[in-house]
C-alpha cells in the first residue's frame, strides 16, 4: 500500500478539471450522495462507493482492506494494488473512505478527481445525516405526543405529565379540545397555523386513528367564549375547503376523554353547517352527570379486570386489557392503530377480557355496560386511594339498573333523548333510533325491522346526527350513551323497552 500522489496537469487537463469540480458540485447539490457516486462509477469504469468503518456492505475486499489499513495507518489517501485493478482511497469523517476500484494501468486523471469529489462527498454525506437525525427527532416526538395522547385517553394522567415535560408547550389544564379533519397532508400546516394563532401554546397531536384528523388541546383561556366567534376555528377552516372543525365543551385536563368524544360528537355536526366548525353543545356527559352515583359500581364491575394477572409474562396485563377495551369501544377494529397491535391480538385480548368480566361483547347492552363503568373509573387500577379492598363506598348501586335509577341519570337521559320526540325531529327519528339500538347498532338488520332500504337507514341517522348533535355512524359513536338513555328513560317509566 502506498500513498497516492497529485500529479501536476497541463493547462486543458486543468481546465476538464475545473469542468469536473463544476460538474460534482451540481450533482451532489441536485441528487444528493448517491447520485454522485453513482457518476463516479461510470467515469471511472469502475466500482466506486463509500466504505464504512466496520461494515463492509456490497464494497469489493480490496476496497475493505484497502479502507482498513487507510485508518489503520492514519493516511488521508492511498493506493492498494490489486493483480489487475488498484483501490484508490480517500479518507472521509466518521472512519469512513471514497473508494474507487479501478482497472490497471487507471486513468492519470482518476485520484485527481477522487480527491476532488471526497471534498464535496464529506459535506453532502454530513448535510444529509443531520436532515436524518432531524427526521428521526420529528418522528420520535410524534410519537411521543402520541404517547401522551394515549395516556390521557386512558387517565393515565401523571405518566402523561412525566413524557410531555420533554415537550412543548405544557398540556394545557384546563382545556378545550379541538379536532381538525382535513387532509392528511395539510397536518402539518394545520399545526402550525394552530401554534402561531395562540402563541405556541396549543398542544397539537396527529390522531394515531384516523389520518385525516390533528388533535389540538387548547388553553380555555385562549378559546373564544362563544361558539359562533371562534376565530381559532374559522381561521383552521381557512386552511382548505374540505377542513372541518369539533370543539370541546370546557373541561379539566383529567376529562380529556370526555373532551375527545365531545370534540368529535362536534365534528359530526360541522360536517353540516355552513361554517364548517361547531361547538359541543348538550351536556353534560353521562360519566360526568353519573359519577357520585356510579364509581363505586364501576370499580366493582371491574374489580375482575383490575386485579387479573396473566399467566406468562409476555401475556398481556390488566392495565393493558383495560386499555384495549377502551379502544375497541371508541374505536372498533381501527383500535388496532391505536394499539399498534395486530387484528388477531385485538381479537385475543377481546376474548380474554370476555373471558374475565363474563359478559359478551358482541351485545350492545354489554358494550355500554363496560364503556359506562371504563368511563367512570379513567384512572383504572391502582390509582384511586379507595379503589381498595371492596371497590366502591358502602350503599353504592349494586348493578347497573341500580345507577341509572339515580335521580342525575334519570334527568340526563330526559334532556338527551329529548331532540327526538322535539319540533325538529324528523318523523320516525325515535323509532328509528330503537330499532337501530334493539338490533346492536348494526344498519341492516336495523333497516330491515324498519322495512327500508340500507341507504335509507343511513340517511334517517345522518340527520338524527345533526338532531342530537352526536357522532353514531363514526366511531367513537354515541351508540352507547342512547342505550344508557333508553335504559334509563325505561327504568324511570317514561317509555316501553327500547333495546
Amino acid at each position: 500500500m502506498s500513498h497516492l500522489p497529485l500529479p501536476r496537469m497541463p493547462a486543458q487537463r486543468s481546465r476538464d478539471r475545473s469542468e469536473d469540480i463544476l460538474k460534482v458540485h451540481r450533482i451532489a447539490h441536485s441528487g444528493g450522495s448517491a447520485a454522485l457516486l453513482e457518476w463516479l462509477a461510470a467515469r471511472l469504469g469502475g466500482w466506486t462507493g463509500v466504505v464504512e468503518d466496520g461494515a463492509s456492505g456490497a464494497a469489493p475486499e480490496l476496497a475493505v482492506r484497502g479502507a482498513a489499513e487507510l485508518r489503520a495507518r492514519g493516511a488521508r489517501s492511498a493506493v492498494l494494488h490489486g493483480e489487475r485493478t488498484a483501490a484508490l482511497l480517500f479518507a472521509l469523517d466518521g472512519g469512513r473512505a471514497l473508494a474507487s476500484l479501478v482497472d490497471l494501468p487507471h486513468h492519470p486523471g482518476a485520484p485527481v478527481l477522487l480527491a476532488d469529489s471526497a471534498a464535496v462527498l464529506a459535506l453532502v454525506l454530513r448535510a444529509e445525516e443531520a436532515e436524518r437525525r432531524e427526521e428521526r427527532a420529528g418522528i420520535a416526538e410524534e410519537r411521543a405526543r402520541e404517547a401522551v395522547l394515549h395516556l390521557l385517553m386512558n387517565g393515565r394522567l401523571s405518566t402523561a405529565h412525566q413524557i410531555a415535560d420533554a415537550l412543548v408547550p405544557p398540556l394545557p389544564d384546563p382545556l378545550r379540545m379541538y379536532v381538525v379533519e382535513c387532509r392528511s397532508g395539510q397536518r402539518g400546516e394545520v399545526a402550525r397555523l394552530c401554534e402561531e394563532l395562540t402563541g405556541g401554546r396549543a398542544w397539537t397531536v396527529r390522531c394515531p386513528v384516523y389520518v385525516r384528523h390533528l388533535i389540538a388541546l387548547v388553553p380555555a383561556a385562549l378559546a373564544a367564549t362563544s361558539a359562533e366567534h371562534d376565530p381559532l376555528s374559522q381561521a383552521l377552516v381557512g386552511v382548505a375547503r374540505d377542513c372541518v372543525v369539533g370543539v370541546s365543551g370546557h373541561l379539566w385536563l383529567r376529562e380529556a376523554p370526555a373532551a375527545y368524544t365531545q370534540a368529535f360528537h362536534a365534528l359530526a355536526v360541522a360536517r353540516g353547517r355552513a361554517g364548517r366548525h361547531a361547538r359541543f353543545g348538550p351536556g353534560p356527559e353521562p360519566e360526568l352527570a353519573a359519577h357520585a352515583a356510579g364509581t363505586g359500581w364501576a370499580r366493582a364491575l371491574l374489580a375482575p379486570l383490575h386485579t387479573y394477572e396473566p399467566r406468562r409474562p409476555q401475556d398481556p396485563g390488566a392495565q393493558e386489557l383495560r386499555a384495549t377495551a377502551h379502544a375497541w369501544l371508541n374505536f372498533g377494529p381501527h383500535a388496532t392503530r391505536l394499539l399498534k397491535i395486530h387484528r388477531n391480538t385485538l381479537a385475543m385480548r377481546l376474548r380474554l377480557i370476555e373471558s374475565v368480566l363474563g359478559t359478551d361483547l358482541a351485545r350492545l347492552p354489554e358494550q355500554a355496560e363496560l364503556s359506562f363503568a371504563l368511563r367512570l373509573t379513567p384512572g383504572g387500577p391502582g390509582v384511586s386511594p379507595d379503589a381498595s379492598p371492596g371497590f366502591g363506598a358502602a350503599g353504592a348501586p349494586a348493578d347497573l339498573d341500580g345507577v341509572l335509577r339515580h335521580p342525575d341519570l334519570a334527568a340526563w337521559a330526559r334532556a338527551h333523548l329529548a331532540p327526538l320526540t322535539g319540533r325538529e325531529a324528523p318523523p320516525g327519528a325515535r323509532e328509528t333510533v330503537r330499532a337501530w339500538l334493539r338490533h346492536d347498532a348494526h344498519l341492516v338488520p336495523a333497516a330491515a325491522a324498519l322495512g327500508i332500504s340500507v341507504p335509507g337507514a343511513r340517511k334517517r341517522l345522518t340527520r338524527i346526527e345533526a338532531l342530537l348533535e352526536r357522532s353514531l355512524l363514526q366511531s367513537p359513536s354515541a351508540r352507547h350513551d342512547l342505550w344508557l338513555a333508553h335504559r334509563a328513560e325505561e327504568l324511570a317509566g317514561l317509555a316501553g323497552p327500547a333495546a
